[in-house]
C-alpha cells in the first residue's frame, strides 16, 4: 500500500507518548551543530567571569532575549506554511484555518461548492415541481427520497475534493480543482462506501431505539403512559447514535489521506478519537451551529421574497385545500437561498472535519514534523542548513 504524497502512515512518525513528546514551539537543534553560549553583560558591581545573579522576577538560567530569539533564548513560533500552524491546534486557529483556507483557495472551494449546490437544490426544485402536491402531506417525504441518492453522491464528491484541497492547502502548495479531481478519483468509490455505511450504522442505531414504539404502534394500540416510555425509550439511542458517530468522524479524511480501507479506516477514527471525544464533538458541534447561523442569514431573505411573491397563491392553495405544495415562485427563490448558503457553508464544515483529523495525528504521531518536511521546511530537511539543498518538497 501507497501513502499520499507528503502525507505519513500511521504510525510513520516518533510516536508522541504524554509527557514525552516536545512541545510543538521547542526550537529543533541543528544536526552536526552545537548551540554556542550566549554572552550576557555582567551585572553592575560584579567581577567579569563572577556568576551573575538573575534580575528581579527573573528565574535562574533566563537572560534578556536578543533581538530575533536563538537557540536557547526563548521560543519561536511554530511553522506556518500554509493555513494552520504546525503544532496542536486550539479552537481558534482550527475555525481561523477554515475560514483562510476558504478564502485563500476561493475560486477552487467556492466553485466546487456552488457546483455541487446548484445540482442538489436544482434535483431538490425539480421533484417538488414535479410530483405539484400531488401526494399530499407525503410530498416533503417523498421528495426527499427522490433527491436523497443524488445528494449523497455529490455530498461524496464535494467531501472528497475539498479533502485534498485542504490537504495541500495545509502545506501552502496551490491547488485546482483538477488536481483535487485527480487525487481524489482512485478513492471515491471507497469513501461513498464509507458514507453508506456510517449512515446505516447511526440509522440503525436509531431506528433499533424507535422500533418497540414503531411495533406498538402496528398493532393499534395506544395506551398513552405506555407510547410515552416507548417514546423515552427511543430518544436514549439518539445519544448512543452520536457518540458513535463523533467516533467515526475522522474515518473520511483518514479513508482520502492514508488510502486506508472502509473498515480499517473506521477503526483508524475510533483510535484517532479516542480519550479525546467531548473536544472533537464540541468542537464539531459548534462548527455546525456556525454553519446553521450562516446560512439562515443567507437564505433567510429569499425566503421571505419567495413568501411576498408567492403569498397569495398559497393562500389560495390553502382555501381550495392544497395544502401539500407551495407556489413554482416560492420553491425558486427559496432555492437560490440555498444554493447560496450552501456555497459558503459546504467549504467551512467540510474544511474543520479535515483539520480535526490533523489536529489529532499531530497530537498523537507528530505529523507536524512529517507535515513541515513534506512542506519543504528548512529546519525539517526541505532546504539543507547552511544553504546546503534537501529533498524537494513532497506534492499532495
Amino acid at each position: 500500500m501507497t501513502d499520499t504524497p507528503g502525507w505519513a502512515s500511521p504510525g510513520s512518525s516518533e510516536p508522541a507518548r504524554d509527557g514525552a513528546r516536545p512541545t510543538a514551539d521547542a526550537p529543533a537543534a541543528v544536526p552536526g551543530q552545537s548551540v554556542p553560549p550566549q554572552d550576557t553583560p555582567p551585572a553592575w558591581g560584579t567581577a567579569p567571569g563572577a556568576p551573575q545573579p538573575p534580575y528581579a522576577g527573573q528565574q535562574p538560567g533566563w537572560g534578556p532575549q536578543p533581538p530575533g530569539g536563538g537557540y536557547g533564548w526563548g521560543v519561536p513560533q511554530s511553522p506556518k506554511p500554509g493555513v494552520i500552524p504546525l503544532r496542536p491546534l486550539g479552537l481558534g486557529e482550527i475555525l481561523d484555518g477554515a475560514v483562510s483556507t476558504v478564502r485563500k483557495h476561493w475560486r477552487v472551494t467556492l466553485g466546487l461548492a456552488l457546483g455541487v449546490a446548484v445540482v442538489q437544490q436544482g434535483a431538490s426544485l425539480g421533484a417538488q415541481l414535479a410530483i405539484q402536491g400531488d401526494t399530499g402531506d407525503l410530498t416533503p417525504v417523498l421528495t426527499a427520497l427522490i433527491s436523497l441518492p443524488l445528494s449523497m453522491l455529490l455530498g461524496v464528491v464535494a467531501s472528497a475534493l475539498l479533502t485534498m484541497v485542504v490537504s495541500r492547502a495545509i502545506l501552502g502548495q496551490a491547488v485546482s480543482i483538477g488536481d483535487a479531481w485527480r487525487d481524489a478519483k482512485p478513492r471515491l468509490l471507497q469513501l461513498l462506501g464509507l458514507t453508506l455505511l456510517t449512515g446505516l450504522i447511526a440509522g440503525g442505531i436509531v431506528l433499533l431505539g424507535f422500533a418497540p414504539l414503531i411495533g406498538y404502534l402496528v398493532t393499534g394500540a395506544e395506551e398513552p403512559a405506555i407510547v410515552g416510555l416507548l417514546v423515552i425509550v427511543g430518544l436514549l439511542s439518539l445519544p448512543v447514535a452520536i457518540w458513535i458517530g463523533i467516533q467515526l468522524s475522522l474515518a473520511a479524511p483518514a479513508l482520502m489521506l492514508e488510502k486506508q480501507g472502509v473498515i480499517t479506516a473506521l477503526s483508524r477514527s475510533r483510535r484517532l478519537v479516542r480519550r479525546s471525544w467531548w473536544r472533537i464533538c464540541g468542537i464539531t458541534v459548534l462548527s455546525q451551529i456556525i454553519a446553521a447561523v450562516v446560512g439562515g442569514v443567507i437564505s433567510t431573505p429569499f425566503t421571505v421574497i419567495g413568501m411576498a411573491i408567492g403569498f397569495d397563491d398559497f393562500v389560495g392553495q390553502i382555501d381550495a385545500g392544497q395544502s401539500g405544495s407551495m407556489p413554482a415562485a416560492m420553491l425558486v427563490a427559496m432555492a437560490i437561498g440555498g444554493v447560496l448558503a450552501s456555497t459558503v457553508t459546504l467549504p467551512f464544515t467540510a474544511t474543520i472535519g479535515v483539520l480535526l483529523y490533523v489536529d489529532q495525528r499531530i497530537r498523537r504521531e507528530a505529523l507536524d514534523i512529517e507535515l513541515a518536511r513534506a512542506a519543504g521546511l528548512p529546519e525539517q530537511g526541505g532546504t539543507g542548513w547552511g544553504g546546503q539543498a534537501g529533498p524537494a518538497p513532497a506534492r499532495l
